[in-house]
């Protein structure tokens, strides 16, 4: 498991494993979102089993599931909404985190500056400078 912290707040990781989830909760996040649709993983990692392990732990768990090139508005108000739920620090995970770092940079378009949104995900290697235009038009509204 790969924490990447984003903001102290946020952090995005590639595809985790159950037994993952007592280091997340140990390393002080509280929600845990899954933007890996079903589809593209083995069943013991399905959004359910993930769902179970996350609770019993009393870990927060929110399934908002990105596919990969048809990412939809409703995917970041959901991201969006479930950062803001949370009563504390966010872990998200997809494939390799970059629909995490996408979700959370659309879902913060007009609270933090373009840059920001850009930069912070680029010190993990996830490019999302051809969002500049898309995340200029968001947060004008």
């Amino acid at each position: 498991m790969d924490i990447r912290a984003i903001t102290p707040d946020y952090a995005v990781s590639p595809q985790i494993e159950p037994g993952d989830l007592p280091a997340i909760k140990a390393a002080g996040y509280v929600t845990v979102i899954d933007n890996r649709p079903d589809g593209e993983i083995p069943a013991h990692l399905h959004t359910a089993e993930m769902r179970r392990a996350a609770e019993a732990l009393g870990l927060a768990f929110v399934a908002n599931p990105v596919i990969g090139g048809a990412l939809t508005m409703e995917n970041v108000t959901a991201q969006g909404a479930a950062i803001a739920a949370a009563s504390g620090p966010v872990f998200a995970y997809c494939a390799s985190g970059n629909r995490s770092s996408i979700v959370w940079a659309l879902a913060n378009a007009g609270k933090r500056p373009v840059d920001e949104l850009v930069g912070l995900p680029a010190r993990f290697g996830y490019q999302l400078d051809h969002l500049r235009p898309q995340i200029e038009a968001l947060a004008k509204g």
